[in-house]
């Protein structure tokens, strides 16, 4: 048996919260191996992104040619991209070591409101990273990005997921934390079955790297072979527990509690 070996292509955090911090450690506590390509360093804490230092994008392809000479990667996770030139050499990484599994987190915004995506690169984003998507998984704010409309009722995150699906990605979700219903609600779709997955809102400001963690988690879940709506409903449980017991760490937007999920209920 080979063990499942997940691949993040993103942004690395400082404080340890987000990015391939919380993916890493997103894939070990999913009983997976993870490997990372970063593409940018930032600065940054609970209380937000002080700077951010993009990784040349000749340093991107010798990652990936590095991971792909030696390992076999059953999923990736793709999250800060940055911009336009580093999208596109992502998409050609993926195309040219045939990467199975592509989940897309398209990072946009920090928790503090710093930018993380250039403009002009929304459209590249669409272009040629997301017809190699297996799966996206927008919240609501990086939906109206990607789709240039506002998004607020429930009858509109359908719509808005199935306008997605649409560019050429195999399934959509999108994540309903920024809404105004009462339960944490996302909705999935992937062409065929449509399913509202939703959860307890919790009131607590300990939620830097939800997204992160969720996407990873998804990705984790498909290297191992599982289907996927069941790898997403995973991961709408596992991050629901690292929300729910918070670390309590930092004084701003602090990080979710990625080991949560193994200690509730013996899983």
């Amino acid at each position: 048996m080979i063990f499942p070996q997940v691949l993040t292509i993103a942004g690395s955090d400082s404080g340890g919260g987000a990015g391939i911090q919380a993916d890493i450690k997103t894939f070990q506590e999913r009983k997976t191996f993870g490997m990372s390509v970063i593409t940018a360093i930032t600065a940054q804490n609970t209380l937000g992104v002080k700077a951010v230092h993009k990784i040349p994008v000749e340093m991107i392809r010798e990652q990936c040619d590095a991971i792909a000479e030696d390992f076999q990667v059953s999923a990736v996770k793709t999250g800060m991209l940055a911009d336009a030139e580093i999208i596109r050499e992502v998409a050609r990484n993926i195309r040219l070591h045939n990467f199975p599994n592509i989940v897309i987190d398209p990072v946009m915004i920090a928790k503090g409101g710093t930018a993380l995506l250039e403009n002009e690169a929304t459209q590249v984003l669409k272009d040629e990273l997301l017809p190699l998507g297996t799966i996206i998984t927008p919240n609501i704010p990086e939906a109206e990005e990607i789709l240039g409309e506002k998004i607020t009722t429930k009858a509109e995150i359908e719509q808005a997921a199935k306008k997605i699906f649409d560019l050429g990605v195999k399934a959509v979700v999108i994540k309903g934390g920024h809404s105004e219903m009462s339960e944490a609600a996302d909705f999935y779709y992937d062409g065929e079955m449509t399913k509202w997955l939703t959860s307890e809102r919790f009131d607590t400001p300990h939620t830097h790297g939800t997204g992160c963690t969720f996407s990873a988690c998804i990705a984790a879940e498909l290297a191992k072979g599982n289907s996927l709506l069941d790898s997403v409903v995973v991961a709408k449980e596992f991050i629901t527990s690292a929300i729910k017991y918070p670390l309590g760490i930092g004084h701003g937007h602090g990080p979710t509690n990625h080991f949560a999920y193994r200690l509730e209920d013996g899983k």
